[in-house]
């Protein structure tokens, strides 16, 4: 595999995950050699549905464990569980977002109170930056499919996570709210340096975003590479396909 962002800008290594494998009912959903994801980079995983690029974000935000394998954060061996302070670095957006009972202020002020930290100051600055500070007091879950997602990353990012992982974050959003939700994510990449992972159908969300992109197919990482190598110049011909808007499994 090419150089990516990280060895080019020196960051070092987040996660390193070697060896790692997922098995659900004897069916193995994830086999991953080998992948570092560099601090402060934005990393999209790219590639067909089923094909392990959900069950990765979970083992990486420490819901699951892996069959076997091993998998470090910040030189950590996490393979088994990850210490509390550690899992709270950590936390994902999902396509479909659970939001609780309540209003739009309560939910993205769950994992402050969750944490014992102040809530008002930064709910407030939350919502503005999500451009629903006149919705504080409504009930989430009459919001629309777009305010919600903005909800759930609302709530994310109001813990200032080192790490942020998005699974489909704006699938089958309208533009105005995909490009709002990319310019708070890009937003915080660039001033608070958080780690972005984003799992995505999308090729254009991918070269929008990322630094790097990774291809997975069937379980497997086929290539990362740098953004502009990985569509311009992919090693593998799968990835070539992909980049073509090719259906590949």
């Amino acid at each position: 595999m090419r150089l990516g962002i990280g060895e080019v800008l020196g960051m070092s290594s987040l996660y390193a995950l070697e060896k790692l494998h997922k098995v659900y009912d004897g069916r193995a959903v994830l086999a991953v050699d080998t992948l570092q994801v560099r601090e402060g980079e934005m990393l999209a995983l790219v590639g067909p549905s089923g094909t392990g690029k959900s069950t990765l974000l979970r083992l990486m935000n420490f819901l699951e464990a892996p069959t076997s394998g091993t998998l470090h954060y910040r030189a950590q061996d996490v393979t088994a569980s990850a210490p509390l302070e550690l899992r709270r670095e950590v936390t994902t957006v999902f396509q479909r977002p659970l939001l609780l009972r309540g209003s739009v202020a309560d939910n993205i002020a769950f994992g402050l109170r969750l944490r014992s930290a102040p809530v008002n100051g930064n709910v407030a600055h939350m919502l503005r930056r999500v451009g629903l500070a006149n919705m504080a007091a409504a009930p989430a879950r009459k919001l629309s499919g777009g305010e919600m997602q903005r909800v759930a990353l609302a709530r994310a990012l109001v813990i200032e996570p080192r790490v942020l992982l998005l699974d489909e974050p704006t699938a089958n959003l309208d533009p105005y709210n995909v490009s709002l939700i990319e310019d708070i994510v890009r937003e915080q990449n660039k001033t608070r340096g958080v780690t972005v992972i984003v799992v995505t159908h999308n090729v254009f969300q991918a070269k929008r975003l990322a630094h790097r992109v990774g291809l997975l197919l069937n379980g497997q990482l086929v290539e990362i590479a740098e953004t502009a190598a990985f569509f311009d110049s992919p090693q593998d011909p799968r990835t070539a396909a992909f980049a073509r808007g090719e259906m590949v499994y």
